[in-house]
């Protein structure tokens, strides 16, 4: 998927004309891409977008019809234009493989490259990994709360748009759910196509069971039938069982019902009893209508019996508490030989300058101990004291059998990938799969979840208090 790179805000493009008249369009710089809190008020967040934010750098360029445009605005020097011209994004890339597990105020992404080139992929890096992150999340989120249930995505008819929806379904797979209805995304990305029939096939024909008898005469081997356009428990699960019984006579077997309203604690409970005294004990019961995690841990709570839950709008979306937005940031961290940190008045919110390392404390057992942010050259190993980056005053030392394991490496170098092929959406769905399950207790808790530790190492926090001690000293 290409992006154009008028995919951006107007305050790019006057930064960069401006750096260009100053002569430091070219300068080196470094920005880090990070979030400040873990989406969905919870313990995680799982990466994604990556892969489409490398196409969008190495396809960066601006075409003849951009810089017409472009001229057009008349508030742009010709000199300008000229050098979009010949514009590409030559930089570096440092990042974590997608569908690792990652925290807040962790850089997940970091660009060095000259500052005009850093500068214009802001606004499109932002949006690509922002959401794509924040849907991942929201993945993996519904298919914990689902345990053993299945988990189909279906939000396209409520994304933001048709990228929005093509994204969300990539998304949300790395994120384990590993089906969608939406076409074009299976073609796309390989994501396997699920889908059963809207309430206006039922509507168009005389009755239901008419309806239910049409589609699994098209459909024999494939029908998962609709069953509360009417009434679920009088009408459309008895319907659906005299067409099971149907399609048995001739040698295929029902797929599935789906209840797309109503309690749906209570009528998958009674649908998969009557199933199942029918004979039909393999029949999946399909939920949808307005899920999420909490929807369907309240479901579970309370005895359902759902083995598929299509989860549409609130995944597509990204609702519930703390959602809507990751609200990923874009900060400069170094530029020529100087580090630079965003300063306030509360350390808790001044950024972690310079380049560097992101390592993951893991225990012997394979469980995630903490995260450790350090200076790219800066040397660390177990037992090292670390500190709270939110206060200095606050520290621990790192377990002596702890191991350290590199979270990010360089993916992009002189503006192309480094590596051959990316990695499967499988093998994305499969890290955070694994990478969840080695949390501490308590992280994947939708309440109050236990709070993971990110610690910085003596070296960076040195150079985050030497800095901002410059920065208040030059205003006093």
């Amino acid at each position: 998927m290409s992006y154009s790179p008028l995919l951006t805000d107007l305050y790019q493009l006057t930064m960069l004309a401006g750096y260009l008249e100053e002569g430091m369009a070219d300068k080196p710089a470094v920005f880090d891409i990070f979030f400040r809190h873990n989406p969905f008020q919870g313990g995680y967040a799982v990466f994604a977008g990556l892969d489409t934010a490398l196409g969008y750098l190495e396809n960066l360029q601006f075409t003849e019809d951009d810089l017409e445009y472009l001229q057009g605005l008349e508030i742009f020097r010709p000199r300008f234009i000229d050098f979009l011209r010949s514009f590409r994004f030559r930089g570096k890339v440092t990042a974590p493989p997608e569908g690792t597990v990652v925290f807040a105020n962790e850089p997940l992404v970091t660009i060095e490259a000259p500052l005009a080139q850093a500068q214009l992929v802001e606004t499109a890096l932002l949006n690509i990994i922002n959401f794509q992150t924040l849907v991942a999340t929201k993945g993996a989120r519904i298919v914990h709360a689902a345990v053993d249930g299945t988990v189909l995505e279906f939000g396209l008819r409520r994304a933001q748009g048709p990228d929005g929806g093509v994204s969300e379904a990539r998304a949300a797979y790395i994120g384990g759910v590993r089906s969608t209805s939406n076409v074009l995304a299976g073609k796309l990305f390989g994501i396997p196509v699920k889908g059963t029939h809207a309430h206006s096939w039922i509507m168009a024909f005389p009755d239901e069971l008419t309806a239910f008898r049409a589609y699994a005469e098209v459909f024999p081997d494939t029908c998962i039938l609709l069953v509360d356009t009417y009434d679920t428990l009088k009408s459309g699960i008895p319907n659906a069982i005299t067409v099971a019984q149907e399609l048995r006579s001739q040698g295929h077997e029902l797929v599935g019902v789906r209840i797309d309203s109503g309690d749906l604690a209570y009528l998958s409970r009674e649908g998969r009893r009557m199933f199942d005294e029918a004979g039909f004990p393999g029949v999946k019961i399909v939920a949808s209508n307005e899920l999420d995690e909490y929807v369907i841990e309240s479901m579970r709570s309370e005895g359902g019996r759902v083995d598929i839950y299509g989860v549409g709008t609130r995944l597509a979306t990204c609702a519930g508490e703390g959602g809507g937005a990751l609200g990923g940031v874009y900060k400069l961290v170094r530029i020529g030989d100087r580090p630079k940190l965003k300063v306030t008045s509360d350390v808790a919110k001044a950024t972690l300058p310079d380049r560097k390392r992101l390592l993951r404390a893991v225990a012997p057992d394979g469980s995630f101990i903490q995260d450790v942010l350090c200076l790219a050259d800066e040397d660390i190993a177990p037992g090292a004291t670390v500190y709270d980056p939110s206060n200095p005053l606050q520290f621990v030392a790192i377990p002596q059998q702890a191991r350290f394991v590199e979270i990010r490496g360089v993916v992009m170098e002189d503006g192309v990938r480094t590596a051959k092929s990316p990695p499967s959406l499988d093998e994305m769905a499969d890290r955070s799969r694994d990478q969840l399950t080695r949390l501490p207790q308590g992280c994947m808790r939708f309440i109050n979840p236990h709070k993971y530790k990110v610690s910085i190492s003596a070296g960076l926090n040195e150079l985050r208090l030497q800095l901002m001690d410059e920065v208040q000293r030059g205003y006093k």
